[in-house]
């Protein structure tokens, strides 16, 4: 059975799981009403519009 010859250091180790742990940015997608970029599954910021609902009106100041 293979038997490791040193001791791996705990820098090692820590940056092996560190880079699992990384953040990860949110997937954006397509508003069908106005084009605009909003997060999956949420009301658009720009139009107010969900499943080609108006949900929120918005008001532009």
């Amino acid at each position: 059975m293979a038997v490791p010859k040193r001791k791996k250091s705990k820098s090692k180790t820590r940056t092996k799981r560190s880079i699992n742990m990384k953040m990860k940015l949110p997937q954006m997608t397509k508003c069908p009403e106005c084009g605009g970029l909003t997060p999956a599954h949420r009301v658009c910021t720009h139009c107010g519009y969900y499943k080609k609902k108006l949900v929120v009106e918005v008001s532009n100041d």
